[in-house]
């Protein structure tokens, strides 16, 4: 069990902290965030004031980690958003679980935006298929590996940082690992997450996950253009989204369509303005 993110399947997770090269390709150096490989048949987890149960560590102890963990990456995030400050960047952490759709809306939302300058990180496991796809509409990107890593941290981000010629006031989609869990609670630097919520995916989703809802500035809810081929209460996903975070915005899209991208485009402009505004005051 992940003492930070609680995924896991019965085992303390290693999270691979990427090193990222020039050339896309990450390798990842292990660094252990508590080690426990004996196997149980029976965990009860969400037990005690960590919310989670390890076998042989005590909830002080797993608290003890987990604060360690969340505070040395919120000294990394802090760093790069003092960078991306700076050059009046706005910073973007797409979110969601796999097969949402998140490659093929940034795309089409690299199309929308014409010859703004962007920059994309590309956050996976393994392979670098969605970076080749973000290369193909001819805008910047890296890809960071993490191996064993459930989500990107603040370190990866900043180095993938290091590899972006980023330009002031442009844009910068950070698209996370896969995953409504362990994203949730890494900052990465950015301005807000974006969670993506595909209509395929039941309209309870955001109550089973809401750590990532709660965390999330604006969920777009996509691939409406199926709605109708399924058995989906787009109203009911709105409802469930702000039971648990009653502030969020919601913007209904179809990144195959293009219906409803008009309304995520002006909400990057508005945002990306709102920040490069105190700074040209200056």
């Amino acid at each position: 069990m992940c003492t930070v993110c609680g995924c896991g399947d019965g085992e303390t997770k290693v999270h691979g902290h990427a090193h990222v090269h020039g050339h896309g390709h990450a390798h990842s150096h292990d660094l252990a965030h508590g080690h426990d490989h004996h196997h149980h048949h029976h965990h009860h987890y969400g037990q005690g004031p960590a919310g989670t149960e390890v076998p042989g560590m005590s909830q002080e102890r797993l608290i003890e980690i987990e604060t360690g963990i969340l505070a040395k990456n919120d000294r990394y995030a802090a760093d790069n958003r003092a960078v991306l400050a700076a050059r009046g960047i706005l910073a973007v952490n797409l979110v969601s679980s796999p097969g949402s759709g998140k490659t093929t809306l940034l795309c089409k939302t690299i199309e929308a935006l014409g010859d703004m300058p962007l920059g994309v990180i590309e956050g996976d496991q393994q392979t670098q298929n969605d970076a080749d796809r973000i290369r193909a509409t001819g805008v910047q990107a890296v890809q960071v590996n993490t191996g064993k890593g459930c989500h990107l941290d603040g370190h990866m981000v900043g180095h993938a940082m290091e590899h972006l010629d980023l330009a002031q006031g442009s844009i910068l989609f950070i698209e996370n690992v896969g995953n409504l869990v362990c994203p949730a609670a890494f900052d990465l630097g950015e301005d807000g997450k974006v969670a993506i919520l595909s209509v395929t995916e039941g309209e309870d989703k955001p109550l089973k996950y809401p750590d990532m809802f709660t965390a999330a500035r604006l969920a777009i809810l996509n691939k409406i253009d199926l709605a109708p081929h399924c058995d989906v209460d787009l109203n009911l996903y709105e409802t469930n989204l702000r039971r648990v975070n009653p502030g969020i915005e919601i913007l209904r899209v179809s990144a195959r369509t293009g219906q409803g991208m008009d309304g995520w485009i002006d909400w990057l402009r508005r945002h990306l303005s709102d920040k490069s505004t105190p700074r040209a005051a200056e």
